[in-house]
């Protein structure tokens, strides 16, 4: 399989610059966003608009209606039968987002974690309710120190993960994470797009506030209106959650963009660590150097290919 790979932190650029290559290219785009891909959370995710995805077809986009939850596992293997049926086509897909995690289970790999079971995630829900985060975690720490040494009590979305797992297959997460799975290889050279980080802090809190002007805060009321456990992912988004908070009398309107633009700096500052270190053979660097770099991937990786890169339908 082949594919190549357009990472960064949020906000710094990479969507645009795919869409430029893939209208150039006649390719695709497949997104590798842990938000975007629940159907209603559209402004406050920068999800690609729907004339984005009328001129290049867009995967796994709005692919998971509430209350579903996600995982980078569901997504990897989805992500492969996407690359799959481009490369048969003669197309070499892009994957483009920030969840560097989703990249790392489509070309690492995770364990072949069973599923968890509804019953049990349902009364983990409960003690949450009625026990609070720290009974979590201290269960937790009694039955996978391990993966409770790596997580902050706080956590609850992983803390809720690792002990529903363990309730699930009466095995801890750590020792399903050392099990390797075996994947399907993969050619997909990682690109990391950069921008200067005093313009990156200043175009997030711009592109905040341009969020807010094209009705974000109506977004966040529908969240609410979901009712989903405080435990979902999306009620944990960057920006979603400091909005809500407004929005429910637990702070003021000012108060919430203040602490929202703030997450979200600090949610780019965590992606850029991550592909600095979790991406050692990745190149990164600012548009000019990915575009030159990019254009000569694609014609080391189609040298032979009969088949003229198109849409895929």
């Amino acid at each position: 399989m082949k594919a190549i790979a357009l990472m960064g932190a949020t906000g710094s650029g990479k969507s645009a610059l795919a869409m430029r290559w893939a209208q150039q290219d006649g390719s695709c785009i497949i997104c590798c966003d842990s938000m975007q891909l629940y159907q209603g959370l559209d402004i406050g995710t920068a999800k690609p608009s729907r004339e984005e995805r009328a001129q290049v077809v867009h995967h796994l986009v709005d692919c998971c209606q509430l209350p579903d939850h996600y995982s980078a596992a569901r997504w990897a293997e989805e992500a492969r039968q996407v690359i799959r049926r481009a490369n048969a086509e003669g197309i070499t897909p892009l994957i483009v987002g920030g969840t560097g995690l989703y990249l790392k289970a489509l070309t690492v790999g995770f364990a072949d974690i069973p599923a968890e079971q509804p019953a049990v995630r349902a009364e983990l829900e409960k003690l949450l309710q009625q026990q609070g985060a720290p009974a979590l975690y201290a269960r937790l720490q009694a039955c996978d120190p391990a993966t409770a040494a790596q997580l902050h009590a706080g956590d609850r979305q992983r803390v809720m993960r690792a002990l529903s797992v363990y309730e699930s297959s009466g095995v801890p997460l750590s020792i399903w994470q050392r099990r390797a799975s075996d994947i399907p290889p993969i050619d997909c050279p990682v690109l990391v797009l950069e921008k200067p980080r005093d313009q990156l802090r200043q175009d997030l809190a711009t592109r905040f506030h341009a969020m807010l002007d094209a009705g974000w805060l109506d977004e966040v009321a529908w969240l609410i209106d979901q009712s989903l456990s405080e435990s979902h992912p999306a009620m944990r988004a960057v920006g979603y959650r400091q909005l809500r908070e407004a929005l429910q009398g637990e702070c003021s309107m000012t108060q919430a963009i203040d602490a929202g633009i703030t997450a979200t700096r600090r949610y780019a500052k965590r992606q850029v660590t991550w592909f600095n270190h979790q991406t050692p053979d990745a190149l990164h660097g600012d548009a000019a150097t990915l575009e030159a770099a990019y254009h000569k991937l694609r014609a080391a990786m189609h040298h032979n290919q009969p088949s003229k890169e198109r849409h895929l339908a």
